[in-house]
């Protein structure tokens, strides 16, 4: 007999012992549960029961990887609660399925465990020659047990989670710029409204009395006016800029270059103008970029470049500053990855100490006509 015979041997004997410990921890972890659903650890110890279940089709999967030599990845991790607390979280793990499958697979194993075990045992001592025959088969209908009930979950699972993770992504993020365009609004252009609608109606007041102070008061109601007005535009700006609408991303992005304290080539290459949420997510995501290389870098020049690939649009932003720029500190990269991610993108950086600094951005094309 062969190696791979006798790894399947010891798989099939160890089946009773490993089946009786994920029975007893599955039905009695699932009784607890069940018997304490009207109170409020019920559900909670459902959903730690869960994680343990995880854990133990983790060690189905790495037993039947080395003795059965099934090739089966680990599954992905569950994607956080869109808000912190008890709650998120016991309703995100209540919906995992791959923790629900692990439960079942614990459940119903032990009858299999018991006639493997039984089987193989019994073979060894006195069926000798069909011996490797027998270990085989029952060997063959293990490992379709491990790939039908320990796989990952299924691509559209897996694309479900991350899209309602996703989506809470925009949502939050939606509700931050609403936050800052209001809070912009109140502290800059309506508190300049507010004050010189008060100096004109002192200057109406005056105008009779004293003409020369009326006057004077309803110039600098102009200046006030013109500044106003600046802080309007510049807020039009940051929600969407009119040379974007007008001239296309590269001529915006030319624009932002130019107001960047950093000198900064722009480089487009595109064949035609994506679709208008594309351009905006990449002109947002261009200015982020450039601001961090403002502010952080100590960059003395930085370069733009934009090219399409397939169904993909590229955006490389790279600086000669000092480097040490990580997503996981700060600077604004944590959320562009996160926004990002929400319109299946994707954001590399590459930042060493002392630099360069190269941030790679990717996005989904599509074209104009396509909204």
């Amino acid at each position: 007999m062969g190696a791979q015979t006798w790894r399947e041997i010891a798989h099939l004997l160890a089946n009773l012992p490993m089946t009786l410990l994920g029975f007893v921890y599955t039905y009695v972890w699932l009784a607890l549960a069940v018997g304490l659903s009207v109170t409020v650890i019920g559900l909670p110890l459902l959903a730690f029961g869960l994680s343990g279940a995880r854990a133990l089709g983790k060690g189905e999967r790495g037993r039947a990887r080395r003795l059965l030599g099934v090739r089966i990845d680990e599954p992905s991790p569950l994607p956080r609660p869109a808000r912190e607390g008890l709650f998120p979280w016991v309703w995100n793990s209540l919906k995992d399925p791959v923790g629900w499958r692990t439960a079942l697979y614990g459940l119903i194993r032990l009858p299999w465990g018991v006639v493997t075990f039984v089987l193989t045992l019994v073979a060894l001592l006195v069926a000798w020659p069909v011996l490797p025959y027998i270990a085989r088969g029952l060997a063959n209908v293990d490992r379709a047990m491990v790939r039908g009930l320990l796989s990952p979950s299924s691509e559209l699972e897996r694309r479900i989670a991350e899209l309602e993770s996703d989506r809470g992504t925009v949502v939050d993020t939606a509700a931050a710029d609403l936050r800052r365009i209001e809070r912009d609004l109140h502290d800059g252009a309506q508190a300049r409204l507010v004050a010189l609608a008060m100096d004109l109606g002192l200057a109406k007041e005056k105008l009779l009395e004293d003409p020369e102070a009326a006057a004077r008061m309803v110039d600098e109601a102009h200046g006030e006016v013109k500044l106003a007005l600046q802080e309007l535009r510049d807020l039009a700006r940051g929600i969407h800029p009119a040379i974007l609408t007008d001239r296309g991303l590269e001529a915006a992005l030319s624009s932002l270059a130019g107001r960047c304290t950093v000198p900064t080539k722009v480089a487009a290459e595109l064949p035609a103008r994506p679709a208008p949420a594309v351009e905006g997510i990449a002109y947002f995501t261009v200015s982020e970029l450039l601001q961090n290389i403002s502010k952080h870098s100590r960059a003395r020049t930085a370069q733009v470049e934009l090219w399409r690939s397939g169904d993909r649009l590229l955006i490389r932003v790279t600086d000669d500053g000092r480097g040490g720029a990580l997503p996981d500190r700060g600077s604004g990269l944590a959320g562009l990855t996160e926004r990002l991610r929400s319109v299946d993108g994707l954001l590399v950086v590459d930042s060493p100490e002392g630099g360069p600094t190269v941030v790679t951005a990717e996005l989904p094309w599509r074209d104009r006509g396509q909204g």
